[in-house]
């Protein structure tokens, strides 16, 4: 799923912006520094005044950068990665991926490079770097929850109110419906905005061992009637028309979801919270008089998961390419080990909206813009029971598509609960 910076982009294919020359490609043999791909939106800025610091106070080991779309990235990395031209900072997700990294030794060890760092992270997003008691990866931007956002002013006019429950989610979508208006923008083009539906809802309904079944290859566990339950929701609103009649052409690297809801078009939408850094640049006037508000996903009655279990991505993470070369691999892992996370880099996430997932900064974030968005976010992240990873980057590759094209399906109607299940049931 996107996500955050991982989600909100901008760039299409094969345009890249880079801090540095280009490189064109990831290590490549002779180049005259590390390199790093990152991705545009969200807490970009961020990352680029990271970089900008390395590389004025490493002047010998200055890393290139270059920055893509979200969706034209994942194939590429794939591409470089799988052909020893990987640049020597490897963005990511953690995940089934870096498993399948860490599998062909397409990445290296950090566990001693950044064992100060690792301390000082949230325990929760800390452990997704890590594999068989050894870190791979270690988070590069905002921990990125998965929230509902609302426009409160289009909520006021449709008398809705902001839903707690599911049932009161039903209600606000009738209200907002016959207000005319969309009740949710969905990027539904995008396909992977819509598991943030079903990865809640079965969550909410069966709890974590929902999804875990899935995830232990148990037989039929798509067919459970946990995730049959979420699924028929999914339905349910699909025929409310709670997406409007045209979210199946509207593109979230292009931040057309998010532009639904700040411009008064759509009441409510679910997101990371990567996309709050959009909502501050784009809507700058919405947040000052508290036009935008946020909340937890809304609770199912008499449902197993705990309310304070979230799903999403803990970060994007970074991993350091094992086909680079010594001396570049060295510039990578002294970045991660040294000034990743250092108070300037917290500060520059806060003051684009994203929350960083270490320990220890609730004062920073008391005395930052915005405080109250933050210490929300914080604090889902901090105190989840459980933080489930987005499913397309929990699943294997094959299984995620296969994931993502009968949501897709499902989402447009075309099939019902059982089939998708039925389905995906075959993947396991």
């Amino acid at each position: 799923m996107k996500r955050g910076t991982s989600r909100r982009t901008l760039l299409s294919l094969g345009v890249a912006v880079p801090i540095l020359a280009a490189t064109g490609c990831g290590r490549q043999p002779g180049a005259a520094g590390a390199t790093a791909w990152a991705l545009t939106g969200g807490s970009e800025d961020a990352t680029r005044d990271s970089f900008k610091a390395w590389n004025k106070s490493h002047p010998d080991e200055k890393i290139t950068v270059e920055w893509f779309a979200n969706d034209d990235y994942k194939e590429k990395i794939r591409t470089a990665v799988g052909s020893g031209n990987a640049p020597t900072l490897i963005f990511g997700w953690a995940g089934a991926l870096l498993a399948d990294y860490v599998k062909n030794k397409h990445v290296i060890d950090l566990t001693e490079d950044v064992e100060k760092l690792s301390k000082r992270l949230l325990p929760s997003v800390a452990a997704v770097g890590q594999i068989d008691g050894k870190t791979y990866a270690v988070p590069n931007n905002q921990t990125q929850p998965i929230e509902m956002f609302y426009n409160t002013e289009v909520l006021g006019k449709a008398k809705a109110e902001l839903p707690k429950t599911w049932d009161e989610l039903l209600d606000a979508v009738d209200k907002l419906k016959s207000a005319d208006v969309i009740p949710i923008a969905l990027a539904g083009q995008s396909v992977w905005p819509e598991l943030m539906w079903i990865e809640y809802l079965a969550d909410r309904i069966g709890g974590p061992e929902a999804f875990g079944r899935v995830l232990d290859g148990e037989k039929g566990a798509w067919s459970h009637p946990d995730m049959l339950d979420a699924l028929d929701k999914v339905t349910e609103l699909v025929e409310l028309g709670a997406f409007g009649d045209n979210y199946g052409s509207v593109e979230a690297d292009a931040g057309a979801d998010t532009a639904l809801v700040y411009t008064g078009k759509a009441g409510m939408i679910l997101h990371g919270s990567w996309v709050y850094p959009d909502f501050i640049k784009n809507a700058p006037e919405l947040i000052k008089k508290d036009g935008l508000a946020y909340s937890t996903f809304p609770t199912v009655k008499g449902g197993k998961g705990d309310k304070s279990n979230v799903v999403g991505n803990p970060a994007n993470f970074w991993s350091v390419s094992s086909s680079a070369t010594e001396t570049h691999r060295n510039t990578g892992t002294s970045y991660l080990g040294g000034d990743l996370f250092d108070d300037d880099h917290i500060d520059s996430l806060l003051a684009v909206g994203a929350v960083p997932p270490v320990t220890g900064i609730e004062d920073k974030i008391g005395e930052a813009d915005n405080a109250d968005y933050l210490d929300f976010t914080y604090g889902l992240a901090r105190d989840a029971k459980h933080f489930e990873l987005s499913w397309d980057q929990a699943l294997p590759s094959k299984q995620a598509q296969e994931l993502l094209e009968n949501l897709s399906k499902l989402f447009l109607g075309d099939v019902g609960a059982e089939d998708f299940a039925n389905a995906m049931d075959k993947t396991l």
